[in-house]
């Protein structure tokens, strides 16, 4: 593992000082690999499945682990798409002059070498990569068992792009072992080769984490996200995004886990769109107003309001107006991303500047929680902290800065 971590650290310096125009030609030959080792990458995941249906996995963790055909374009597409980003790299944030004629410039500059925790999504092996790539940084993947062969075929891929540029193929490694104490060692550090570290996984591997990190964390908390439909809500609008954040992908960090209904729209919104999510083969579990609606919802505990199901399940609740809407939301949720449908832009402001979360939005489904959707080509997790990162981490969080101090001879009184 040590090994692993000088290896990295050497690959990091030179990512770091290579032209865009290698990184980019790494990225584009990456996405090239990827689709020619479709089948071997296919061959490992079937593998994975096998392991995980026999194992009794729910579905939510099957649709995070499975890949397709469909599926290993989009990665590959998601990969040559972060070479069309800006360079991140040797921006200039800001300048200015001081009276004394020194000129300041804050720059863009690469973290150095991200480590990254992840569990059943494969994909996370690519998208995670290309964005450590592009940003100049160079990467320590540690993929969870439930996902190894697909993720090292993945890997394979990645080497043999950047070898391809002209790159170290140790800017991108997988860690080769299935062994739990891999990742003590990396939160310890790997002796000070790592700068950062980013879990992507379930509240468990979170809380190791941070708990066990000597390392700065980029914590990804888990996504118990909230749709609060509005007095002037417009149904059929509530009705689009409410199936859309739950349904789409019940697996994903931000499908909606809670339904907030505001009482003044209870008579006319509440039962259909209970009724929707039911007919829909979602089960709702719901306070006493909306048990009314349906036979067929169940009560629900303090534990559902705080709970990221990642299932067919959603808990259900009519509060009074956008003051306890926001209350429930800040008392319950995990900061990660939270949905108002309202016609009244008022409402929407307030609503937009008061939800401490790191994605709000207005009138659109939770599902755009993704860094692809944001248009930052893919995203290494949803950042839910406060500190330098936050929401989706894309090439720019990936970034720290240093000062350049331009002079002309000057010395200090």
């Amino acid at each position: 593992m040590h090994g692993l971590g000088r290896k990295a650290r050497a690959a990091a310096r030179q990512v770091a000082l290579a032209p865009a125009e290698t990184r980019n030609a790494a990225l584009k030959a990456i996405a090239v690999a990827l689709r020619e080792r479709a089948p071997a990458i296919l061959a490992a995941n079937a593998l994975d499945l096998a392991e995980a249906k026999a194992a009794g996995q729910k579905e939510s963790f099957i649709d995070r682990l499975l890949l397709d055909e469909k599926r290993i374009a989009e990665i590959a597409e998601a990969v040559a798409s972060v070479a069309e980003l800006a360079d991140p790299v040797g921006r200039v944030l800001a300048s200015w002059e001081r009276p004394n004629g020194l000129v300041f410039e804050r720059v863009a500059t690469p973290l150095g070498v991200i480590a990254v925790i992840f569990e059943s999504r494969p994909n996370v092996t690519a998208d995670a990569g290309a964005l450590c790539l592009k940003s100049g940084n160079a990467a320590i993947l540690r993929a969870g068992s439930d996902s190894f062969r697909s993720s090292t075929e993945i890997a394979i891929a990645m080497r043999r792009g950047l070898e391809a540029a002209g790159l170290p193929g140790d800017a991108i490694q997988l860690v080769p072992t299935r062994d739990r104490a891999a990742v003590g060692e990396i939160l310890a550090g790997l002796q000070g080769a790592v700068d950062v570290v980013v879990p992507r996984g379930g509240k468990g591997l979170v809380a190791r984490v941070q708990s066990e990190a000597r390392v700065p964390v980029f914590a990804h908390l888990d996504g118990n996200c909230h749709v609060y439909v509005h007095a002037a809500a417009e149904l059929e609008m509530a009705r689009s995004i409410l199936l859309n954040a739950k349904l789409r992908r019940i697996g994903v960090c931000g499908a909606a886990e809670t339904l907030l209904v505001d009482r003044a729209c209870a008579d006319t919104h509440l039962k259909p769109l209970v009724t929707m999510l039911l007919d829909a083969g979602c089960a709702v579990r719901g306070d006493e107003a909306v048990k009314a609606v349906d036979q067929r919802v169940t009560a629900a505990t303090d534990e559902d309001w705080a709970t990221e199901y990642l299932d067919r399940i959603i808990a259900a609740k009519v509060v009074e107006g956008l003051g306890e809407a926001i209350d429930h939301i800040e008392r319950y949720g995990s900061h990660h991303t939270e949905a108002i449908v309202t016609a009244d832009e008022d409402v929407a402001r307030r609503f937009l500047a008061e939800v401490d979360s790191a994605i709000v939005l207005h009138n659109a489904s939770t599902q755009f929680a993704d860094g692809g959707e944001f248009g930052f080509g893919a995203e290494i997790g949803i950042a839910t902290g406060r500190m330098h990162a936050r929401g989706p981490v894309g090439v720019e969080q990936l970034c720290s800065f240093k000062y350049r101090v331009h002079g002309s001879g000057q010395i200090r009184p």
